[in-house]
């Protein structure tokens, strides 16, 4: 797979902004594990290898196992996974498939057990940044693996 273009050089205030919401993300009170959670289930429902190459290595580097990651594909049916994590990854998946959210009133009820409402919206806020990202990584063909969190680290 060839990448299409490399974004990154261009609209720099469009890719500024995604940017200034990822440091507000990562500011909030949410978890740093639970977003990489987060932002690996939807990049795994977008099909967006970029982003669960690098939200994988960064989450191992935050502490997360090997074994919660492989097995995030079937979060609902693990212990590995806590019902407050359980709750923000079924509300993940009720932001990121959008068309196929009918009723979703239990999963925001779950999602209320564990989360304030300025968490819920934080929470919403980096689900629809991770999707943002993976349409932009998909669409332009970044390709996965190349992702080195070291570089990442040094630049910030």
């Amino acid at each position: 797979m060839a990448q299409r273009i490399d974004y990154s050089r261009y609209a720099p205030a469009m890719l500024g902004s995604l940017h200034a919401m990822e440091k507000a993300i990562s500011e909030s009170e949410i978890d740093r594990k639970l977003l990489h959670l987060v932002k690996m289930r939807a990049s795994q429902i977008n099909g967006c290898g970029w982003c669960l190459d690098m939200h994988s290595k960064d989450a191992i580097l935050d502490g997360e196992t090997v074994q919660r990651i492989a097995l995030l594909s079937a979060w609902w049916e693990c212990p590995q996974y806590s019902d407050k994590e359980k709750a923000a990854l079924a509300w993940t998946e009720r932001v990121t498939m959008i068309s196929d959210a009918r009723d979703d009133d239990p999963v925001y009820e779950d999602l209320q057990k564990f989360f304030t409402e300025g968490e819920i919206v934080a929470l919403t806020w980096a689900i629809i940044a991770i999707n943002s990202w993976n349409r932009l990584n998909v669409a332009f063909r970044t390709v996965p693996g190349t992702y080195d969190p070291g570089k990442r680290k040094a630049s910030q």
